[in-house]
């Protein structure tokens, strides 16, 4: 086997309308496809600038109200200003649930909380760092 790109990262959503909303609306990812499944899963795919992978959040209301349980998964993305990027978040009513913090790289993040509690980290990375 020779993996060599890593696609989507898929997420069971409760609510297609309101998840796409707050992934569009709150942190600006442009929807890129929307159908559905041969099974009936509502599904649609959500770029990220300058990334490849994709977000794929799907819909199958007969699997019951999704549960996410707390820090088992969450998504990072920069931010270029997270000073701006946390009065953007307070002017759209999107609690911070963590931060600001800086970590020993300098990098300093944030945490908000997505539709059916997916977290979401915001990163603002020092230049030349690579990790948090």
């Amino acid at each position: 086997m020779n993996i060599t790109k890593l696609l989507h990262t898929r997420m069971r959503v409760s609510n297609m309308e309101q998840t796409i909303a707050f992934y569009r609306d709150v942190l600006g990812l442009e929807v890129v496809d929307q159908k559905v499944s041969p099974r009936g899963s509502r599904l649609a795919f959500l770029a990220t600038p300058n990334s490849d992978e994709l977000i794929e959040l799907c819909s199958f209301p007969t699997s019951g109200q999704v549960r996410v349980q707390e820090d088992l998964i969450h998504l990072a993305f920069q931010v270029d200003n997270l000073d701006t990027t946390i009065k953007e978040l307070q002017a759209k009513h999107v609690p911070i649930t963590d931060g600001p913090t800086t970590s020993s790289s300098g990098s300093r993040f944030i945490f908000i909380d997505a539709p059916d509690g997916y977290e979401i980290e915001l990163i603002e990375r020092p230049p030349g760092i690579a990790i948090v």
